[in-house]
């Protein structure tokens, strides 16, 4: 679920600040323990002609918004139907680690993605067309 919600992120931040969202790349992290908790870290590994670090670090004073744009965005790809009821068990398209997820909505340049593109699946993150009960977050924000 994080994994797609920081796909999510990364290309609604791109349309904010400035910088492409193959500039953009992430870092998901996990701490074990008995306060478990989870971060979320997008980063650009250098300046240049894209955009400004300050236009990416500024997004911070508007994490709430950003992050309900970002679940806006997921909840309807450009490619439904078909991507929302893309079965995982397929064997005819053999995207065996994804779920609903294209290059219309969470793919993103692999070299901006600790794990290549694979494990992602909208439905995670926000109902889409086809799943409604597996998403994290609700139908409707506050």
């Amino acid at each position: 679920m994080l994994h797609s919600l920081s796909h999510l992120l990364i290309t609604t931040a791109s349309l904010e600040c400035g910088y492409g969202a193959s500039a953009i790349k992430e870092r998901i992290y996990s701490f074990p323990g008995e306060d478990q908790g989870y971060g979320i870290l997008l980063y650009t590994s250098g300046s240049g002609s894209e955009g400004t670090l300050g236009g990416l670090v500024s997004l911070a004073d508007r994490i709430e918004q950003l992050v309900a744009d970002a679940l806006e965005q997921g909840r309807l790809c450009s490619n439904d139907p078909f991507c929302s009821m893309h079965d995982p068990e397929n064997g005819l398209e053999k995207r065996y680690s994804h779920g609903a997820a294209c290059h219309g909505c969470l793919l993103i340049a692999e070299t901006s993605c600790e794990q290549r593109n694979q494990f992602l699946d909208r439905a995670f993150v926000v109902p889409t067309l086809d799943v409604s009960e597996a998403a994290f977050f609700p139908a409707q924000l506050p």
